[in-house]
């Protein structure tokens, strides 16, 4: 009841307004604390980390590593913060998000708003981590070697994540997606690994890939990311199909998150898992907002999955009810391990 009213409440706000106040609150100790919800079922590893359960926090929502106590304990198996640029940046004027009430999706346009990566640095090394956390990587808008942006927050960084994620696929930087084709993405990803095999302590280094790209697009990156020995793949960042929209704010520019996401974005894991013949770790991102969202990513190919859009419409308590939930999914299939379900219904998605 009592996130009911505060869900109501941030309502009133304009939504960038009520995501600050909503880090705000769970930084004064509002919102569940189940601790991260785990089972023999929903344990899992990937690229060497050890997930309570498979639920992660994408990327979007703590851009700043703000509240990484407070996220911790609402339930999550791993976090993943940023994106973090080397320079702090304003990101687009305001506004530059809108909720799509009717959609149960968001439109975001905001441009890798955040402090800069020293600023985010200290914030994760004054962290003591109870659960595995990620730092998102972007490059400055202005910046004229991006490939160069993304060594840069590895090196600053790196010290104090658990993995890091190189992000060609935000809509919202100009050109930035064009560095997922094959010449430059492999030109960008031979820096970003040079980079993390320089740190002290060698951290999993994954790609986010868009939702808009093409089968040969798809083909090329799964190319690239096999050869380079990549930990792992993110699918999908947020798309720029507008296709059955109903809301009055679905002409925004910008990515769109949410439920409609859901269908395009498993479409493309399933894709890159059979592209990868299922050896590199995938997490599904887009449109998941409960259980049964989830269970769907992880038959299709996903080791792991994320969400940031449904926290909007239910609340921090969704993570444990969706963690709770996948353990009984698969033990009403017969599974006794996550990785048992792990691509078992891809067929349908291709």
């Amino acid at each position: 009841m009592i996130e009911a009213l505060g869900l109501r409440a941030l309502r009133a706000f304009d939504p960038e307004t009520a995501h600050g106040l909503a880090l705000k609150a769970l930084n004064t100790g509002l919102g569940p604390k189940p601790g991260p919800v785990t089972s023999q079922r929903l344990k899992c590893t990937i690229a060497g980390m050890e997930f309570a359960n498979p639920v992660g926090l994408a990327a979007g929502f703590d851009k700043n590593a703000t509240a990484l106590a407070a996220l911790s304990k609402v339930g999550f198996g791993f976090l993943e913060v940023g994106a973090a640029t080397p320079l702090p940046q304003p990101g687009n004027p305001k506004p530059r998000l809108f909720r799509l009430t009717e959609d149960r999706a968001a439109i975001n346009r905001f441009g890798f708003n955040n402090d800069g990566a020293d600023v985010i640095a200290d914030r994760l090394m004054a962290h003591n981590p109870t659960i595995p956390v990620g730092l998102n990587l972007g490059a400055n808008k202005t910046s004229t070697d991006r490939s160069g942006d993304f060594a840069r927050v590895i090196a600053t960084c790196g010290p104090y994540v658990d993995f890091a994620t190189v992000n060609v696929s935000s809509p919202n930087t100009e050109k930035l997606r064009d560095l997922q084709g094959k010449a430059a993405l492999t030109a960008l990803l031979t820096g970003a690994l040079e980079a993390r095999d320089a740190l002290p302590k060698r951290i999993p280094l994954f790609l986010k890939i868009a939702p808009d790209l093409s089968a040969a697009e798809l083909e090329d990156i799964a190319e690239v990311a096999t050869s380079l020995k990549l930990d792992g793949i993110i699918t999908t960042n947020t798309t720029l199909d507008r296709t059955g929209l109903q809301s009055p704010h679905a002409g925004e520019a910008g990515g769109l998150s949410g439920a409609p996401l859901f269908e395009r974005s498993t479409r493309v894991l399933a894709q890159m898992s059979k592209l990868t013949d299922g050896q590199m770790p995938l997490i599904g991102v887009g449109g998941v907002h409960d259980a049964d969202t989830a269970y769907a990513k992880i038959c299709a190919g996903a080791t792991a999955v994320q969400l940031y859009t449904a926290l909007v419409y239910a609340g921090p308590s969704l993570i444990a009810d969706i963690a709770r939930g996948l353990d009984a999914r698969m033990r009403a299939d017969g599974h006794t391990t996550l990785e048992q379900a792990v691509g078992s219904r891809r067929g349908n998605w291709l």
